[in-house]
């Protein structure tokens, strides 16, 4: 979240910023008077209770002289019945003011280019070119169809619409290509492998920003007492940034880098109509996801340093792709700065979001609690935390299709990822 001295400090500022983000304007005008109100509170509160203990001295005084001190102490018992009113009116406009912080999205880096919808992303580069087909390609669900590996009748009939059963050598693709990317990030890139839970509660998605923000995108388990129900992960950034949440790491053990494997889980409410054939969006996908906690001196290097490291699975599977800068208004709601990575989907014929790469700065951390301490010593400082994908397992699978289809209906397996399937070149029919 944002820290309240900033908005407190520089209103005009963080309107400016928010106004760019495309609201939080009347949130943040209700929380200025949140916390007028509560400075007013606090300042009445402290008032009374200075003059009660004044009070109390001069009423003791009184007694051990032998004076009448019934007055006073009638007086100072409505002055204590006035400090508990006060106290529970801070006790609840405290819980405003965090509600209305928790609903604030980050302000975004003096880098990111302002603009309102995604035609005001920046593009930053290129890596290699699309193929030139000599037949029309088709798109990554007619190929599995036809090919009897991508099952989205059975899943829907299991589940529902969303999901789909992968097949023979597109279940050991999905398998390969996991196992590819956690090969890549732990032994060239420095990542360490991290297995996580896939369910967390409630803490957890708050100091992740997932909560209250994003309630309705979520899986949740039903329990007797809601307090105790668990979220199922829309990513291991939840669990692997929440790791070290309300502990003080030692600058000297920073940066940390993470690498997990799990499946995600998303409800898609608000997408009906968007994407519905096919695998772009479901409700449980596999995602390879990269999470560095660091200081803030060293996040942005590290923020590029994460996009390359998602870039090089794409350019080891020879899959062109595009990097761009997300401008403000397209960023994610805790994003500071934002580098989406695109591949090129042939049956769409254009690029498609494959990772996306985010500088959270301390916004993660503030509300999480995960700090650092100088190597100089001195006061425990927020860390920066950073996430990406390295890279969507399912997105990679359909560009894989899409991009390696041949005439004749097959698949040609990527090089790269032949070791991890026994040599097999390509996807032929299989009789699901």
């Amino acid at each position: 979240m944002l820290p309240l001295k900033l908005i407190r400090e520089q209103p005009e500022a963080v309107a400016r910023a928010l106004a760019t983000r495309g609201g939080g304007g009347d949130i943040l005008k209700e929380l200025l008077e949140a916390d007028r109100q509560r400075r007013e509170l606090l300042r009445t509160a402290e008032e009374l209770k200075a003059r009660r203990n004044r009070t109390s001295e001069a009423i003791g005084a009184a007694k051990r002289r032998g004076e009448d001190a019934s007055a006073e102490m009638r007086e100072m018992r409505a002055v204590g019945d006035r400090i508990r009113e006060l106290d529970a009116a801070l006790q609840r406009v405290d819980g405003d003011i965090e509600g209305l912080l928790l609903a604030l999205p980050n302000l975004p880096h003096e880098s990111v280019p302002a603009g309102a919808t995604a035609d005001d992303n920046e593009e930053i580069r290129r890596w290699g070119v699309p193929r030139a087909f000599g037949f029309e390609p088709k798109s990554h669900w007619e190929i599995g169809e036809a090919l009897g590996v991508l099952d989205f009748e059975r899943a829907s009939k299991i589940a529902k619409s969303r999901f789909v059963v992968l097949w023979g050598p597109a279940a050991r693709l999905e398998r390969a290509l996991i196992d590819f990317m956690l090969d890549l990030h732990t032994r060239e890139n420095g990542y360490t492998e991290l297995a996580v839970p896939h369910l967390v509660n409630a803490a957890t998605m708050r100091g992740t920003a997932q909560l209250p923000k994003f309630e309705e995108q979520l899986f949740k388990t039903v329990e007797a007492d809601d307090n105790r129900a668990l979220y199922l992960i829309p990513t291991a950034e939840v669990p692997l940034t929440a790791l070290h949440g309300n502990e003080v790491l030692l600058e000297a053990d920073l940066p940390r880098r993470y690498v997990a494997y799990t499946p995600c889980y998303r409800r898609e409410a608000g997408t009906y109509g968007q994407d519905t054939r096919g695998m772009i969006r479901q409700h449980q996908f596999d995602k390879v996801e990269l999470v560095t906690v660091t200081t803030p001196a060293t996040s942005y290097e590290a923020l590029e340093s994460m996009v390359r490291n998602a870039e090089e699975v794409l350019k080891r599977l020879e899959l062109p792709y595009r990097v761009v800068l997300l401008c403000t208004s397209d960023m994610g709601f805790a994003a500071a700065k934002t580098y989406d990575i695109e591949v090129w989907l042939p049956s769409q014929g254009k690029y498609r979001e494959i990772s996306s790469c985010s500088n959270c700065e301390a916004f993660q951390a503030r509300r999480a609690d995960i700090r650092y301490r100088p190597a100089g010593g001195g006061k425990a400082e927020l860390c920066h935390t950073l996430n990406g994908s390295g890279l969507a397992v399912g997105r990679t699978l359909i560009a894989i299709l899409e991009n390696y289809q041949e005439e004749d209906g097959s698949v040609v397996i990527p090089t790269a990822l032949r070791p991890y399937l026994g040599g097999l070149d390509r996807i032929s029919a299989v009789r699901p």
